[in-house]
């Protein structure tokens, strides 16, 4: 599994994980999350348990470096291994395997980490993280699909594409905002279609589930309908093709 991006958004606190790769369904195995926690990339011989493992560390309040550090100590197949964290605090960590095939490594930022193996050369990361620092006024889906467009622009996946997958998490522990490109051609133009799409309706929609703070959600379908064709009327004036 090839390249991804972890960040946090300092203005609303979510956590994102954006992944592409020329391998089905990138988005099944990398990503992992939670709101006012953390968010997780395993990738290259990707090992889920860094997933599942890690997400209970960062809920336990073990910081990035930590956990780097432990699961990869624990893991006999770690040469072959890579993984990026961002924890609670924004702070991150990354970690690549010896055995990992070229061109394959790690960048950082402030709350943003870009990490890929199998890659076109160092580059790749370099316009990922260059990208996403050039855009903190874009809402945080769209920045992180500019960033990840930036790498592909680079050279992405020395192999190819092939799918990609985007997910948010903000306050709850299952994710906001999420879309998966499984199969296609071009998968981060059709990320870029979902994502548009996902605007009309189902991004709004999101703020009728039931939450901590309002346990019942709404369920006044005419209301929540009139609230997503005004919020769909605004962002499109806000985001012209």
């Amino acid at each position: 599994m090839t390249w991804s991006i972890v960040a946090q958004d300092a203005r609303t606190g979510a956590f994102g994980v954006l992944c592409a790769s020329k391998a089905l369904a990138v988005g099944a195995i990398v990503p992992y999350g939670a709101g006012r926690t953390g968010a997780i990339a395993t990738q290259a011989f990707a090992n889920p348990f860094f997933g599942v493992d890690g997400l209970r560390m960062l809920q336990e309040g073990c910081s990035a470096r930590d956990i780097v550090s432990a699961l990869s100590a624990s893991d006999e197949g770690r040469d072959h291994r890579q993984l990026h964290v961002i924890d609670r605090a924004g702070d991150v960590a990354a970690y690549t395997g010896p055995a990992c095939i070229a061109w394959s490594g790690s960048v950082c930022g402030p709350q943003v980490s870009v990490a890929g193996n199998m890659l076109a050369g160092p580059q790749v990361v370099e316009e990922t993280l260059k990208a996403y620092m050039a855009a903190p006024t874009l809402d945080f889906d769209e920045r992180l699909i500019v960033a990840m467009e930036a790498g592909e622009r680079a050279g992405g996946d020395s192999r190819g594409r092939q799918s990609c997958a985007i997910r948010i998490w903000t306050e709850a522990p299952f994710p906001s905002f999420d879309l998966r490109v499984d199969d296609h051609p071009e998968p981060l133009n059709e990320l870029r279609r979902l994502w548009r799409l996902a605007h009309q309706g189902y991004v709004p929609f999101q703020t009728a589930l039931p939450s901590r703070s309002h346990p019942a959600g709404f369920t006044d379908r005419d209301a929540v309908y009139r609230k997503c064709a005004e919020y769909a009327e605004a962002w499109n004036a806000g985001h012209p093709e």
